[in-house]
Order: structure tokens, then sequence, then C-alpha cells
């Protein structure tokens, strides 16, 4: 009897179930229909992503979460997440490095929209050997000096000033000469110096150990003709590395013992209060540059000089560090609904205006074209170099052997920064340490 009664509640149970699971197929679909989740790595869209999200949901009732990882955080957390039950369906593998490390929970992309729309399909990336597209291109940035257009006019009237045309700082030593004068002339220009802080806290950090630091590696890739992730570098334009590091340092808002504890906040402000002529940063700074009251045209952006030979005959670093890839072990359904989720974000009318005006992207998609083009000045910028004819630096950064290089080599600078270490150090986290992460990352493959 008490078997019966067992599987008769049993029974009734099943029932239950599968009566409340159809009572709510209609309005609650999210198992059936897939979820989103996606974990970003840009602090600076994290509100606007999470927009876009509801948004998304809004209109098609598909669940959609977005995280966004710590910056310089970005690749221990999402080994975090993927080894979780509920994985993000959407995430980033920076270059084609990144795709390396992360080609287990990669997906065919071949059939998805955004890779059909892409101007440049050549772009995209695959793994050696393969036909299939892992990972498509989100964006195209670039960075380099960003400058107020209006503050360094003043400089240019002040009497004495050695420089009076922006096309006349196309070296180093005029980059130099106009940053030192501006310095020795802050009060009377009413700044606090010529570039903002550089600090060295985890909100910032990067524009040292990974944006600066691949303009000396991008030229001696070049020079040296390397296409792929190389075991040991050289470091062959220390030396100029040295140099802009110094100037940095010394013609700056802050004390050289003050930059420790510096964040971009800081930066920001320094150059939307009018502190700062200068302020090395890419063109995803042009939302915080427009919170902080700047107009496009009070934007101008300068390459990164660093007297290393041939410097003139490019631009600005310009490339793409973030490309999207579906996790292929997140359930089917919720990989579909990724997938149809990166279609509407390139061809529906919020998803574009939202990525080209809200967040500034250029993108390498068909789709944004008329008044989907970005109206962001540091990208047009860069248009503006490559229409005269200047190459583009590479971003050498994506081959940056492991998270753990940059830290080392960010720590080796900031020791430099307050005398409490030798710039022979950073040619040891700089050279050395390539060498030991490469190693290093090899052997845990």
């Amino acid at each position: 009897m008490k078997i019966v009664k067992k599987v008769l509640t049993a029974a009734v149970a099943v029932t239950m179930i599968s009566s409340m699971a159809a009572c709510g197929s209609s309005s609650d679909s999210s198992d059936s229909a897939g979820s989103i989740y996606f974990l970003n790595n840009k602090p600076e869209i994290a509100n606007s992503m999470k927009a876009l999200a509801k948004e998304y949901t809004k209109e098609t009732g598909v669940k959609f979460t977005v995280e966004t990882a710590a910056s310089q955080t970005y690749e221990q957390t999402l080994k975090s997440e993927l080894s979780k039950s509920q994985p993000p369906t959407l995430f980033q593998v920076l270059g084609q490095v990144g795709l390396e490390n992360w080609k287990d929970y990669a997906a065919n992309m071949s059939d998805t929209e955004m890779y059909k729309q892409l101007t440049d399909k050549s772009l995209a990336l695959k793994l050696n050997g393969s036909s299939e597209v892992q990972a498509v291109p989100v964006v195209s940035e670039t960075y380099g000096i960003i400058y107020r257009k209006d503050l360094l006019q003043k400089y240019f009237e002040m009497p004495g000033a050695s420089i009076t045309d922006v096309k006349d700082i196309n070296s180093f030593s005029a980059l130099k000469t106009v940053a030192d004068q501006i310095q020795a002339n802050k009060s009377k220009l009413g700044l606090k110096g010529a570039f903002t802080s550089m600090g060295f806290d985890a909100s910032t950090s990067w524009r040292w150990n990974t944006h600066l630091a691949s303009i000396p590696l991008a030229y001696e890739f070049a020079k040296d003709k390397v296409t792929k992730q190389p075991a040991t570098i050289k470091g062959t334009y220390l030396k100029q590395f040295k140099a802009i590091t110094d100037l940095y340092i010394k013609d700056s808002t802050v004390k050289a013992s003050e930059l420790s504890g510096k964040t971009m906040n800081d930066a920001l402000s320094d150059i939307n209060t009018g502190a700062a002529v200068f302020f090395q940063n890419g063109s995803w700074a042009w939302p915080d540059l427009q919170s902080g009251g700047l107009k496009a045209d009070q934007i101008g952006v300068l390459p990164i000089y660093m007297g290393i030979p041939g410097e003139t005959n490019y631009g600005m670093s310009t490339g793409s560090e973030t490309f999207w890839t579906v996790n292929k072990q997140a359930p089917e359904a919720s990989q579909v609904a990724t997938k149809k989720f990166l279609k509407w974000l390139i061809t529906s009318d919020y998803g574009r205006k939202t990525w080209a005006d809200t967040m500034g992207f250029t993108t390498s998609f068909k789709t944004f074209t008329g008044k989907y083009e970005t109206d962001n000045p540091i990208m047009k910028a860069a248009e503006e170099y490559q229409k005269e004819g200047k190459k583009n630096v590479n971003w050498a950064f994506l081959y940056d052997p492991s998270d753990e290089y940059k830290t080392n080599l960010s720590d080796s600078m900031l020791q430099y920064v307050q005398g409490t270490g030798n710039w022979e150090s950073v040619k040891t986290a700089f050279v050395n340490g390539w060498a030991t992460e490469y190693k290093t990352a090899q052997e845990n493959q």
C-alpha cells in the first residue's frame, strides 16, 4: 500500500510539474528560448551595455545578463565564470592568442549575421588549420595622445612659443619641446601640467603596461617582421620607451610620488576641467570626454611619438583587441539566442545607434553607414592620418604572453617612477619577463 501511495504521489507530482511547465511556457520561456549572459571586458561601457541588454529583453522577452570584469582582471574572471554551471554565453577573446587560450569554448560563428556583415572577413579569427570562424571583431579602435585644441592654442599664442602649429608636432623632439614649455609656463596658461596624470591604479595602469609598452614593441616587430607570438623579444626600443615615460612623469599635473594612487577618473578630471593639455588614451574614452562637457571640435589626437626611427611615417595605434565568440559549451538554445542578439545589435536601429553614438564605437560591419557612422573625433583623427598616407601602428600587445607579464612590467615601472627601482629592472621585466611568461603559458596548455 505504501508503495502504491508513493507511485501515485510521484505521478501526481510529475503531472503538477508538467502542468506548471505548460502553463508557464508562454510567459516564462527563458529555458526553452535560451538566455544570454555576456561577460564584458570594457568597464567604460558597463552601464551602456546593461541598458542595451534591458532594451533587448523588453523587445524580445529573452533574459539578458551583463557582468563586467574589473579592470585588469578579465582573463582571471573569464576563467572563473566559464567553470560555473551557468557560464557566459557570449564573451571576448583578446586577439589570436586569446582565441588559442579559450578555443575549447569557441563556437563556430561562420553562420552568424555578424560574420556575414563584416566589411573585411579576413579580420575574423580562426584556429590554426580550421576553416571555421571562431571569433568576430566587434569594433575598430585607436589610441594616441589626445589633446585639447583650445588649450594647445593658448600655448601657440604664448609669447616665446617655439611651435605655433599642431602640424609641426610631428616627432618626439617637437612633442617634448611643446610639453616642456607648457610645463614651464603652466601658471601663465592656467594649467596644472602638460599631461594628465598617468596613474598606476588598476583602473589606469594598462595605459602604461599595455598601450604605451605596445608602441616600442610594435616597431620592433615591424623591423623584425614578426607575424605571430614570439617566444622572446629584444627590447630594441627601450631607450625610446624610457624617453616618453620620463616626459609623462616630468610634465604631469602631479608629482611622481603621487602616481601610485591616481585613477582614470583623476586623469579624466585633468582633461575635462582643463588642468592639462595632453591625455594618452583611445577612442573608447570619447563618451567620458563628452560626459565631462567636451565637444568634438575641442578634441585632437597626436600619435605617440617617442623618438623611434621612422615613426613620422606612422599615425595612431589602431586595431581590434575585442573579438566576440559564442560559448559552445552553453546550452544550444542559449547559443541560438546569443547569435540572434548579435544580429539584432548590428541591424536594429536601437542596437546600431547605441553602439555608434552612445558607446562611440567604429565597427567593421557593412550595416554601419550613413547615420550610424560614429561621430567619435578620436576615430576620425586616426582616419585623417591614414588619408595622409600614414601607416597604423599595430597592436603588439595582442601578443603579450599573460596578464602576469603586464602586472610585473607595471610594478617595475612604478618602482622606477617612484625612485625605488631603476630602468634596468624595467628592461628585465620587459624582455626577460616575456620569455618567462611565454614558457609558462606553453607549459600550461
